[in-house]
């Protein structure tokens, strides 16, 4: 994971519109930027559910919320389009940002290793300044959990 207090790496991807972002384009806002394994998957999508519930809640205190995983702009139209996702998905194909962030890890399932996207979140303030960042996500209560900690 990167360092606290530290300048976020800016990045320029598409989402599921094709659309380009650059992490730059949000600085004046606080920025909640996930990174998930896969999309249409039973965990990132109870974590996506998780921040579609609260989303409003999130857009009153001026927060961004924007996913990132390695699936297509075409799979996370499918993924927005079949659970009305109301935040930006990034597709991260050439795993260019996932490894600056620092969430491209050897996993290991049912004794086999293979590289793969940590779930991790990162908090930016309006600054582009990491303010907050775990790899020990709750998928069920992950987003409420984010929620109370920008209210403290």
């Amino acid at each position: 994971m990167l360092h606290l207090h530290t300048q976020a790496p800016n990045f320029e991807l598409y989402d599921q519109n094709h659309t380009l972002h650059r992490l730059s384009d949000f600085f004046g806002k606080t920025i909640i930027l996930y990174f998930y394994p896969k999309d249409l998957t039973s965990g990132c999508t109870k974590e996506a559910l998780g921040f579609k519930m609260l989303f409003e809640e999130f857009e009153k205190r001026n927060v961004v919320i924007i996913g990132i995983s390695k699936d297509s702009p075409t799979s996370h139209l499918k993924f927005a389009q079949t659970y009305e996702l109301p935040f930006l998905l990034l597709s991260d194909p050439s795993l260019a940002t996932i490894q600056n962030y620092d969430v491209w890890h050897e996993k290991k399932l049912y004794g086999k290793s293979y590289m793969g996207v940590v779930r991790t979140t990162y908090i930016i303030d309006p600054t582009g300044q990491i303010i907050y960042a775990s790899d020990k996500v709750s998928v069920t209560k992950h987003a409420e959990e984010l929620l109370n900690l920008l209210e403290e």
